[in-house]
């Protein structure tokens, strides 16, 4: 039996649910799951779909084509189906941080996350160790403003090699180039070490502590060229007052990357967040 995710978006207009569940019914599948979203004010409608094909027969590329000839057409809507067992390729990339990578892989070797990790690339030889120890293919591409172009090249060959479909920076510090954005739209989820938008800069918990504030927080995105701008996945706080210490604020908000970028990741690969105008629809 296959399962399916249907993940859909067009103009807000009257029978769209019937249209689709439907369309489900007579090509004798199953609903588990349906639930949608309008956005009033841009009078959008999204809808996410889970359902079984109950004939062992079914031809899954005719059922697109036919959705894409009829109901998808009539009500001009983007869409994407998924076959739930097709588990999505995630490459990781990070720089010398180890605790999100560390939790990440700790995480899918418990089977927590439904992904497939073929590779993690790095700008450093630092972490190579972890990647060993779980045994994953690890490529070091240092990163420079002289290599920039042939240090991409290479980034964009292995993904492709490797027929990668979503992007991970675990604490990767560098900006990701504008080629690879294009190529990977939606599809690269970075962790940012501030509840944004908030405190710039390399030192966001030093800030913090100056400013006496008494929560901090951490926030997962998709990059898009405007750095740090991107549409938000997930966020996370912790709460903190004047008897903590920098130290503690660092420990607080390395607890909030590796909580906030996993459940990222996971929302991500099981096919629950939709980007329109910058923003995101996640279906919890």
């Amino acid at each position: 039996m296959q399962q399916i995710t249907i993940l859909i978006h067009c103009k807000d207009q009257k029978g769209i649910i019937a249209a689709v569940t439907d369309f489900i019914l007579r090509v004798e599948g199953n609903i588990i799951y349906i639930d949608q979203h309008v956005d009033v004010e841009q009078g959008v409608f999204f809808m996410r779909l889970e359902c079984e094909l109950t004939n062992k027969n079914s031809n899954l590329g005719a059922i697109k084509n036919v959705f894409q000839q009829t109901i998808a057409t009539d009500f001009k809507m983007s869409w994407e189906f998924y076959l739930k067992e097709q588990k999505p390729k995630m490459a990781l990339f990070v720089s010398k941080y180890d605790h999100c990578l560390f939790d990440i892989l700790g995480r899918f070797s418990a089977g927590e996350l439904n992904v497939e990790i073929p590779l993690i690339v790095s700008n450093h030889i630092d972490l190579k160790p972890i990647a060993e120890r779980f045994d994953i293919p690890f490529y070091h591409i240092p990163f420079t403003k002289e290599n920039k172009e042939e240090a991409e090249k290479q980034q964009i060959e292995l993904l492709q090699k490797n027929k990668i479909d979503f992007i991970v920076l675990a604490r990767y510090m560098q900006i990701i180039t504008p080629n690879l954005i294009s190529l990977y739209e939606n599809k690269i989820i970075n962790i940012h070490h501030s509840f944004l938008p908030a405190f710039p800069g390399a030192k966001p918990y030093h800030s913090a502590f100056k400013r006496g504030v008494k929560i901090i927080g951490a926030t997962s995105h998709y990059v898009t060229k405007d750095l740090d701008e991107g549409p938000i996945i997930e966020q996370d706080i912790a709460r903190v007052s004047h008897i903590n210490s920098i130290e503690d604020f660092i420990m607080k908000g390395r607890d909030l990357e590796r909580i906030v970028l996993a459940r990222a990741i996971k929302l991500h690969a099981e096919r629950k967040t939709m980007v329109y105008d910058n923003k995101t629809v996640v279906f919890y």
